[in-house]
């Protein structure tokens, strides 16, 4: 058995996985009341499809990510952030090595991983 390669400090990989439908990326699940964060780092290019949800606000840590968001084409890199309010449809291609913070506005938006 290999040993798991360490993504983020320790202050954050004592929080559990979060389960994302996405291959290629290593996350942490920070509950926080009705709301989640999520610490996600990607090891590959991965194009994530329309969709909506409750409200989304995300600061990129690193890495650089593609985004149509209502329509609008955007690029975010290190030290960027975004908001997308509830139900606005948006689409991503998160490119390798894109490691961000997001804060779901939903309590129950993912689960651990088991």
């Amino acid at each position: 058995m290999h040993d798991k390669i360490k993504v983020f400090p320790s202050i954050v990989e004592q929080h559990p996985e979060a389960d994302l439908p996405i291959n290629g990326v290593s996350t942490r699940l920070i509950q926080a009341g009705d709301q989640q964060f999520i610490f996600m780092e990607f090891s590959k290019d991965v194009e994530v499809p329309p969709h909506t949800h409750n409200a989304q606000w995300a600061v990129v840590l690193d890495g650089e990510i593609e985004m149509i968001i209502d329509g609008e084409e955007y690029v975010y890199r290190k030290g960027d952030s975004y908001f997308i309010e509830k139900d606005v449809l948006h689409s991503a291609k998160i490119k390798a090595g894109y490691k961000d913070l997001t804060l779901f506005d939903q309590k129950d938006r993912y689960q651990t991983k088991e």
